[in-house]
């Protein structure tokens, strides 16, 4: 015949200390997300609506559709910015402050002063 196995015993109430050693990884999963997702996203989004909130006329912009620009009018009470877009005709293009992605450097490559293209 066969051993009888003893039934196993039902486990007892874990109480606060288990509550703790369940939550506690999920905590620590919390934490690093917050630290290495979101607050560096935050602090970017913080430094664009600070240069775009100091934007002024002569700024290289690019906005979020890819139109590189210099700025020649920001009017704040409308939310709005006039960008020339092509040297040559003077060709200018009203977008809205949100759609500002990027406050380019003057002596950057991406500056819309360049007018040569590279093949």
């Amino acid at each position: 015949m066969g051993a009888i196995l003893p039934l196993a015993e039902p486990a007892p109430d874990a109480g606060p200390a288990g509550i703790l050693q369940f939550a506690m990884p999920a905590v620590t999963i919390a934490l690093l997300a917050y630290f290495l997702l979101f607050q560096p996203q935050r602090m970017k989004d913080q430094r664009l609506r600070q240069l775009v909130d100091n934007l002024k006329e002569n700024d290289h912009v690019i906005t979020s559709g890819g139109l590189h620009g210099v700025v020649t009018a920001v009017q704040r009470e409308q939310g709005r910015v006039t960008l020339r877009i092509d040297e040559t005709t003077g060709a200018k293009v009203r977008v809205d402050l949100w759609a500002i992605s990027r406050v380019a450097d003057k002596d950057s490559e991406n500056t819309p002063s360049d007018s040569k293209t590279k093949k």
